[in-house]
């Protein structure tokens, strides 16, 4: 299961450009796809704590 991202999201993109595998997807909130392999890198790039691990 991948993690989410929740309606906290303020559509920064830090995210995005934090995935090594580029499983996020921009969006109102951004998304998160198949491809994510749960290795946390976006919940600590988030500056307002908008992605939930798994």
């Amino acid at each position: 299961m991948a993690y989410k991202i929740n309606s906290s999201c303020i559509g920064c993109g830090a995210c995005a450009s934090s995935c090594p595998v580029e499983a996020i997807k921009e969006g109102t909130p951004y998304s998160i796809g198949d491809a994510c392999v749960e290795c946390g890198a976006c919940a600590a790039g988030c500056p307002v704590g908008a992605i939930e691990a798994p």
